[in-house]
């Protein structure tokens, strides 16, 4: 797959001290996810059995032992995947997933 905005992940990280343990999370969901090929949801899941599959080509992985989410768009048929937001759960909570 092809990820857009790693750049979003590294200004998260390096935003904030509190932040730096998103770093290794966030690079290892990286790496997995450039080596991956889905072309379904069904593939996200079966690679990330916590992901949640939102409709329209959204997903939201767990990082750090469930401490942050990230949102994604995947455009299946491209092979794209845009990193559409990363943060805690109480961030998270205040952002609509399916619009962001």
């Amino acid at each position: 797959m092809r990820i857009i905005a790693l750049s979003t992940l590294k200004a998260f990280w390096d935003g904030s001290p509190a932040y730096l343990d998103a770093r290794e999370p966030g690079l290892a969901w990286y790496r997995s996810a450039c080596r991956a090929n889905w072309s379904t949801p069904v593939d996200v899941k079966a690679a990330f059995r916590n992901a949640s599959i939102l409709k329209d080509g959204r997903v939201v992985f767990n990082l750090a032992g469930n401490k942050y989410r990230l949102v994604v768009w995947i455009n299946y048929p491209y092979r794209v995947v845009y990193i559409r937001f990363i943060g805690t759960h109480a961030q998270y909570d205040a952002i609509n997933a399916q619009t962001i």
